[in-house]
């Protein structure tokens, strides 16, 4: 197929105008981006040991020019201040690795080493990150690491930084707030595989760098594509207010659940009145839910946190800094950027929920909201990274879920045969494709964007179709303000063009299923029955797991994996079959597909039972599919 269109007139048009309208004069944040640069990586290109490129941030160095007129403006300036990168100061004893990937990592000097604040996505990026601040401030060791939340770009480059053996051995403690490790893999792994699908088109992960592809994601530039580690935490932090004192470095903690993750935490460091705020108030308008898929979050939950981290820690601040982007300095402003984050959340869910007890649906309600004129205009609220319109949706998802109350859209066909249905009534494919091609041409991107859906899904060897769906794409993907937009729409389009790139990235490394429950486990194994395969099959199993001094029971039956934890005096019948085993080998054998009967012949499990009803168990497995369909049925 051929390649990207050009931005069309309509595009450029909507540009000039954004140009004009937004305060493109205000130089405070690229002076606040640039504050406390102390040093930069030459090249700004991480690779792994076997000489694999895991970060090249000089492939962003096009960002430099004046903005074309196939990006927003305000997409572009934003991009332009997130692709700075190296070493900075924060405030003395404070400094930040900024821009060796989506996320930062933050060191505050102790009395003999570091802290280490969330050590990046990949063990590449954060020892990259670690050497540059080492090459500055000396060779100091790392004496304790803070995890703010449980998604992995603040946690997965832990082995970069710090050593399994140094934890267990006390020397690096591992702070996180309570139900960090449950999240953390959980999410990685229940929802991974078609959570990881979608982030590949949320980052834009094989589009091209430059002005027609990727130009960052609003939040970053995108995700390292190193080795993802997760060490687990060592202490929890349970309630706000909790203090903690690592390498003589004072923190105050707030917990934050429900907020940009379901375990977060923020915290003040009352000695160098510098407070972290994780990922609860960053240079962007963030999700409430993120596209690659997530728990919704709870954006009135949001709002008041932030209340109570202004009321508890902000006015005893000069510098508030977070896991994204670059510090406000200053109390006053620092306190009017908090109040602004707070507010922005708290409207967005206050109007939302008004105006759906109003009768308005969410598909609606994102077309009537608009942001006060105060928060529209702050360049930290513009949604980049979240938007307006999903947000809003998001919300009302939340409280109403997916169904509107209209019975019209209760029981519709699925896709391919609402696709068939709409075709056959609109004309056909022909008649569809001539109309398209005249709203395309009056810049109706929307609609055609939606009616082209009907005909690719009825016929996908359409290729007139995917070609005209390919260049709509790419026009709306041109015109959004929003970073994840943008890559969503112009990844789409190269699939539409070249066929699918799968999931290029991938979280589920072994250190992350290492840290599964074994209650994690078997519910990771339940959601891989093939329910209708196994309605026949009764099967009951005991796991006995050595290290743990623990027995599971697993009852097979009506198509479900029921498991539970075996306690004395429990008048259960009698188990098919019994395996004993450790932890790991469960993981090998149940999730990572090692044979039973090696594992048993080297040892590694004593079977007793029934050992044919194994197999009848393991039939009933099926597995995810990162290469699923997006653009097309």
């Amino acid at each position: 197929m051929c390649t990207a269109s050009e931005p069309s007139g309509f595009i450029v048009a909507e540009h000039e105008r954004a140009a004009a309208a937004l305060p493109f004069g205000d130089t405070t944040d690229p002076a606040d981006a640039d504050r406390g640069f102390i040093a930069a990586l030459d090249p700004g290109v991480i690779t792994s040991e076997d000489g694999t490129v895991v970060w090249d941030n000089d492939s962003y160095s096009f960002l430099r020019e004046p903005c074309p007129v196939s990006v927003h403006p305000s997409l572009w300036r934003q991009s332009g201040l997130a692709v700075r990168q190296g070493l900075y100061e924060v405030c003395e004893g404070i400094y930040q690795i900024r821009g060796f990937d989506i996320s930062n990592m933050t060191l505050v000097e102790g009395d003999t080493g570091v802290l280490v604040i969330d050590p990046l996505i990949s063990v590449e990026t954060a020892a990259a990150g670690l050497a540059l601040y080492r090459a500055h401030r000396g060779d100091r060791p790392v004496t304790g690491l803070i995890y703010t939340h449980s998604h992995a770009d603040h946690f997965g480059g832990a082995g970069g930084v710090t050593t399994v053996e140094a934890v267990e051995a006390g020397r690096c403690p591992v702070l996180a707030p309570a139900g960090f490790l449950e999240h953390a893999v959980a999410e990685n792994i229940y929802a991974g595989t078609a959570m990881a699908r979608r982030a590949g088109y949320m980052y834009g992960a094989v589009l091209p760098r430059g002005p027609l592809g990727a130009v960052g994601s609003g939040l970053g530039q995108t995700t390292s594509v190193g080795t993802v580690t997760l060490i687990p935490p060592t202490v929890d932090i349970t309630a706000t207010g909790e203090e903690k004192t690592i390498d003589g470095i004072r923190m105050v903690f707030q917990l934050t659940p429900g907020t940009e993750a379901p375990a977060e935490m923020n915290f003040h460091f009352p000695d160098h009145r510098a407070l972290c705020m994780a990922e609860n108030a960053t240079h962007t308008q963030h999700n409430v839910l993120t596209l690659r898929g997530a728990l919704v979050r709870d954006a009135n939950v949001w709002a008041k946190y932030l209340t109570e981290a202004i009321n508890l820690f902000a006015r005893d601040s000069d510098v508030v800094f977070t896991s994204h982007h670059w510090p406000t300095w200053g109390t006053d402003r620092l306190v009017e950027f908090l109040s602004q984050q707070r507010d922005l959340y708290g409207y967005l869910h206050d109007q939302t929920v008004r105006l759906l007890n109003q009768g308005y649906v969410g598909a609606e309600i994102a077309e009537l909201v608009t942001l006060p004129p105060a928060i529209a205009q702050a360049w930290h609220t513009r949604g980049y990274y979240g938007s307006v319109s999903h947000n809003v949706k998001a919300i009302y998802q939340r409280y109403m879920g997916w169904f509107d109350g209209n019975p019209a859209h209760l029981w519709e066909h699925p896709p391919v045969e609402s696709a068939r249905r709409h075709v056959e009534f609109m004309g056909g494919a022909e008649e569809i494709l001539r109309k398209a091609r005249a709203c395309y041409d009056a810049g109706d991107y929307r609609w055609v964007a939606q009616v082209l859906n009907y005909v690719i899904f009825a016929d996908p060897d359409n290729d007139a179709a995917k070609h005209l769906q390919a260049s709509t794409f790419e026009q709306l993907g041109y015109g959004a303000e929003n970073a994840t937009w943008r890559n969503f729409y112009l990844s789409g389009a190269y699939e539409l063009r070249y066929g699918s790139f799968g999931t290029p990235t991938k979280t589920e490394s072994p250190t992350m299923v290492a840290a599964l429950s074994a209650d994690q486990i078997f519910d990771a194994l339940a959601l891989r029955v093939d329910g209708p395969k196994a309605w026949d099959l009764r099967l009951v199993t005991d796991w006995i797991l050595t290290d743990q001094a623990r027995t599971h029971r697993l009852e097979m039956r009506n198509g479900r994996l029921t498991h539970f934890d075996v306690a004395s005096g429990m008048a259960l019948p009698e188990a098919d079959a019994t395996f004993t085993l450790s932890k790991a080998t469960l993981i090998r054998v149940l999730l990572a597909g090692e044979d039973f009967g090696v594992a048993a012949a080297a040892g590694d499990i004593v079977i007793e039972g029934d050992v044919t009803k194994l197999a009848e168990l393991a039939d009933i497995f099926d597995a995810p599919d990162p290469d699923f369909a997006i653009v097309t049925p």
